[in-house]
């Protein structure tokens, strides 16, 4: 009998609809009343499914809120609960003009009543990030926005997955089931992803033409500092032997023109060419003496290596010309 009188009431009302609703063709009003006897029964044998799918397409060609309340009610019937509580307040909000059918406003009134016996029913669950802002939180892949964080959010009955990610941390996942009435919270702490550790670089193994390595780089060093030392004695016993030879052949001219030691004044200029001459030849021969000791010092203290072992350094000064000869 309730069977009968629930669908009885659906098509009264969808057949004295209010004249807002007048343009709706006969065939349109048809298709929904139709569907709403499909919704109907499908509601009574606890199909919510399809229940669902006719009211929803029904009150999408017209919109009346005996067909919403039969949306509601389908989708508590498949767990939709925050749905569902939605369209009950869907109905309360956009209530019905005066002189509408009597089972508009009954079911204004049954959605008011089935409202509050569902919302203390519905879940609850408080997420809390501890993380940088700019951590996104998804519910079963849904965004959560970041003001919803901290707070109570409610959600269907049901298993949940609760995932938190950042760039440069590790993500996070959580499952939760909420029971009817049930109030969870969910604690996301996001930790900074560790760099990868840096691998040594693998030793360079010699080539084959390069023979074996130098016994250490304090000898190398001191080897070339040795060479140097040897080039700048070179180059001082070079300028000391020029500037001897220069000197000489001065000293022979003046001897000529100045006999018993005695100059003319106006052979002074020669006079002083001829003791720098000697002053340069000198000094040449003091610095070449220095590089010449001290590459010697170095090349005999530098620790002894197999490809050093053949090396000979040795002086060398001619007529005109110092320098330094070597095998390597």
């Amino acid at each position: 009998m309730a069977r009968r009188l629930g669908i009885a009431s659906l098509l009264l009302a969808l057949t004295f609809t209010p004249a807002a609703l007048a343009q709706v063709s006969d065939a349109d009003r048809a298709t929904a009343r139709s569907l709403a006897v499909e919704g109907q029964e499908a509601l009574e044998r606890r199909d919510f499914a399809a229940a669902l799918d006719r009211f929803s397409r029904a009150d999408a060609i017209i919109h009346a809120p005996t067909l919403l309340l039969g949306v509601a009610r389908a989708q508590v019937g498949v767990g939709q609960w925050i749905a569902a509580q939605e369209s009950y307040s869907r109905i309360l909000r956009e209530g019905v003009p005066e002189k509408s059918p009597e089972q508009f406003f009954e079911a204004i009134a049954a959605a008011q009543r089935e409202l509050d016996a569902l919302t203390p029913r519905i879940p609850q669950v408080l997420i809390s990030v501890i993380g940088p802002d700019t951590t996104a939180v998804t519910i079963d892949d849904a965004p959560v926005p970041r003001a919803a964080l901290g707070v109570r959010r409610p959600v269907d009955p049901g298993d949940h997955v609760v995932r938190a990610a950042a760039a440069g941390f590790a993500p996070l996942e959580v499952k939760v089931t909420l029971a009817e009435g049930a109030s969870e919270t969910v604690a996301l702490e996001l930790k900074p992803v560790a760099p990868p550790p840096v691998k040594p670089s693998p030793p360079v193994a010699p080539r084959p033409d390069q023979g074996a390595p130098a016994s250490g780089s304090g000898g190398s060093s001191r080897t070339v500092l040795a060479i140097a030392a040897f080039g700048l004695g070179g180059a001082g016993l070079a300028a000391g032997a020029v500037g001897g030879v220069l000197a000489l052949g001065k000293h022979g001219d003046l001897s000529g023109r100045c006999p018993a030691s005695r100059c003319d004044p106006s052979l002074k200029g020669d006079i002083d060419s001829y003791h720098a001459m000697g002053t340069l030849s000198t000094i040449g021969f003091a610095i070449g003496a220095v590089g010449v000791g001290a590459g010697a010092f170095l090349l005999l203290t530098a620790p002894r290596s197999p490809q050093r072992a053949g090396i000979s350094i040795t002086p060398v000064i001619g007529l005109g010309s110092a320098g330094a000869k070597g095998s390597f």
